[in-house]
């Protein structure tokens, strides 16, 4: 892709054949105030103990903060890399469909920093979390 995506269908149509694609995130809303998706709980998404596996929840966030990322980058910048990332799990959910909001906290010329809650089916966090992203620019 010579262009960076920049509406959820370009972002739904960019990750396939990744992991974010892979696993069934669904982009929602992409715009200045964050980013939206959503991702249905399918069996492969578990624990080996049936519950939802805290890389699912991660995979989410981060996919969230990444999109949110590559849409406010600064003019001339070419890409991004996570640079730290932290998750606080405080529920879980074993079926249905989980949902996730990336806000931005800071948009630096060098550095972005993403905050990103996950909701279980029934609208209870699930996990909260923050990433820091380096800005990369052309050599």
């Amino acid at each position: 892709m010579n262009t960076l995506p920049s509406s959820p269908a370009e972002f739904n149509a960019f990750q396939k054949g990744s992991l974010p694609g892979f696993l069934g995130v669904e982009i929602d809303r992409i715009d200045a105030t964050g980013v939206h998706a959503r991702l249905a709980i399918e069996p492969h998404h578990h624990a080996p103990n049936g519950y939802l596996h805290a890389a699912t929840v991660v995979m989410l966030a981060d996919t969230c903060c990444g999109y949110g990322c590559i849409a406010r980058l600064p003019e001339g910048a070419k890409g991004f890399t996570t640079i730290e990332l932290k998750s606080n799990h405080l529920g879980t959910a074993t079926s249905g469909v989980i949902s996730c909001v990336a806000t931005p906290a800071h948009l630096g010329r060098n550095t972005h920093v993403w905050d990103a809650t996950v909701s279980g089916p029934d609208g209870k966090v699930i996990a909260l979390f923050r990433c820091t992203q380096m800005v990369l620019w052309p050599r």
